[in-house]
């Protein structure tokens, strides 16, 4: 029974990620054309996928390899730019620390922007229960093959997809996509607003840090205005308390 229950949740997360991969197929084709564009193998790119797992993170690397950056300097860009998945983990720790290495080892490294913003809201309500972690890998499984299929098909096909098509636009919808279903509260939309200005003035900071820089400011908004809002109730409760102590 608990593994019918476990596969039926896991099911449930594919479903959830499919309406996602619209916005990641364009994503993976430009990043599998632009490879082949620069004379990389098809068996080098899939590697490269494989290893990477981050669709931003990889199209950079390219970029700074195409420019002729030193290795060094093109493995610190990648790892600053996914310095958001310290924070995705550090959210779901709580959630997942039980779990054999067996299954957290494969999930750490499945790990996705679409897996967390599909599963961190669930898994804060508790309504997956203990088979929260199936749900989990389905969203993550699909969000994998989805990546990984797209851009194969930008290796092999990407010359006969017309410029016209402009698949980069699908990239930030694919974003917005997963944004405005969190935005449940006056927090979350001040993190929304904070991080979004910060991302648009500090996009040409260096290495990518405008990225970094808007997560971490997103996030100190969005802990402020909630302390903010807990404040005159707390001090509302502690006059009540003083008034009866009278």
């Amino acid at each position: 029974m608990p593994y019918q229950i476990g596969r039926q949740a896991f099911m449930q997360g594919v479903r959830a990620l499919m309406p996602l991969t619209p916005g990641v197929i364009p994503f993976g084709l430009v990043t599998g054309v632009m490879a082949i564009k620069m004379g990389m193998s098809p068996g080098t790119t899939i590697g490269m996928t494989l290893l990477f797992y981050s669709g931003s993170a990889q199209m950079v690397a390219l970029q700074l390899l195409q420019g002729g950056v030193v290795p060094l300097a093109i493995v610190v860009t990648a790892l600053v730019i996914n310095l958001r998945f310290i924070m995705y983990s550090a959210s779901l720790a709580p959630h997942m620390h039980q779990l054999p290495r067996r299954w957290t080892w494969p999930v750490s490294y499945l790990l996705s922007d679409q897996s967390y913003a599909l599963c961190s809201l669930k898994f804060s309500s508790g309504e997956l229960g203990q088979f929260a972690h199936h749900f989990y890998a389905g969203t993550a499984v699909a969000m994998w093959l989805s990546w990984q299929l797209s851009v194969l098909a930008g290796i092999y096909l990407g010359a006969s997809i017309p410029e016209t098509w402009s698949l980069g636009f699908a990239i930030p919808l694919s974003f917005l996509a997963l944004l405005v279903p969190g935005i449940r509260g006056a927090a979350s939309l001040g993190a929304a607003l904070v991080g979004g200005l910060l991302a648009v003035f500090a996009v040409n900071m260096p290495y990518n840090l405008g990225l970094v820089t808007a997560s971490i400011g997103g996030v100190v908004a969005g802990v402020l205005i909630e302390s903010l809002r807990k404040r005159p109730l707390s001090n509302a409760l502690s006059n009540d308390v003083e008034r009866e102590a009278r």
